[in-house]
């Protein structure tokens, strides 16, 4: 039988825990036949879970013959692997063992040296930080999950069960993965990656900063047909000199500044208005409901129509 092995780290999260040990205890195949072994597996035999603790039945010698092993989430993914969990992890993987991220835990799965030099996720929020401590990771903060054979990382908490569903389906195929889909109550697969979870905040004002006043304006105005050359006559600057103090002060163009600002205006729509797309386009500013659609779905990862479906109220 196919053995899972749970790595639970010292303050880790309980929902990135929980996660793969329902999925794959209730995986059945034909005939009723259980489809894995699940092992909570540690280096001690109990680990705080922040409200509560949790006690932890196999040590880290069951990751040597498990099949596949599940790296968890931890509230710190900063803080230091311990030596013996590295060594653990690393000689799993040497001896073929497919391994899998939930959430942050991908930082301690990189701290192990075995995602040098691949294509990677962890949840959105901490997906800039990620890269800036393993640069030698493809960081994709877009999508639910990434596949790299015997490495695989996820997204943040739900896409967990993304990420072991893909594994089921692997593993048994897609009927026993979609009976699987049907107890937790989920998709077998989810339309868009990560990114239409994300929130696009409105783009930043600086305060205080000379485009301040000029970015308020824009914010006001993002119904109306706004060109680089107008937005340079409102603020009494040359294209070049506007364009140079944008990327100075906002760290983007002045189109790109006005893009997020109308498809975060449009997201605002989607979920409080039962307007019709075709007008939440021109009240944000678009020219055409074919331009306002291909704009959301490259910011999003979404149509407009799905991502109302998934947060209108």
């Amino acid at each position: 039988m196919h053995t899972v092995a749970v790595l639970a780290l010292d303050q880790v999260i309980p929902f990135d825990l929980s996660v793969p040990i329902e999925a794959f205890t209730r995986t059945r195949l034909p005939g009723g036949r259980p489809g894995y072994r699940t092992r909570v597996c540690g280096e001690r035999s109990e680990v705080s879970a922040g409200a509560f603790t949790i006690g932890v039945p196999w040590g880290l010698d069951e990751l040597e013959g498990a099949d596949t092993i599940i790296v968890p989430g931890t509230s710190d993914p900063f803080a230091p692997l311990p030596g013996a969990v590295r060594d653990a992890l690393r000689a799993a993987a040497a001896n073929g063992a497919r391994i899998a991220s939930i959430c942050s835990g991908a930082f301690p799965l990189a701290a192990t040296g075995l995602l040098d030099g691949q294509r990677v996720t962890t949840h959105w929020i901490l997906a800039e930080r990620l890269a800036a401590a393993h640069p030698r990771l493809e960081v994709a903060p877009d999508v639910l999950y990434v596949d790299n054979g015997q490495f695989l990382t996820s997204a943040g908490a739900a896409a967990g069960l993304d990420l072991c569903l893909h594994l089921i389906r692997r593993d048994y195929g897609s009927a026993v993965a979609a009976d699987a889909a049907r107890l937790s109550v989920m998709p077998l697969e989810r339309e868009g990656g990560q990114a239409q979870f994300i929130v696009h905040d409105h783009p930043a004002v600086p305060r205080g900063s000379e485009l301040e006043p000029l970015l308020a304006w824009l914010q006001d105005n993002l119904a109306g047909s706004l060109t680089l050359d107008g937005i340079a006559a409102h603020a009494g600057m040359s294209t070049r000199t506007l364009i140079r103090r944008f990327r100075e002060q906002t760290g983007t163009t002045p189109l790109q500044w006005l893009h997020r600002a109308r498809i975060r205006q449009a997201q605002h729509l989607l979920e409080t208005t039962r307007h019709p797309v075709e007008r939440i386009g021109a009240q944000v500013g678009f020219g055409s409901p074919t331009a306002f659609r291909d704009r959301f779905k490259r910011t999003t990862g979404v149509s407009p129509n799905s991502y109302r479906r998934a947060f209108g109220s």
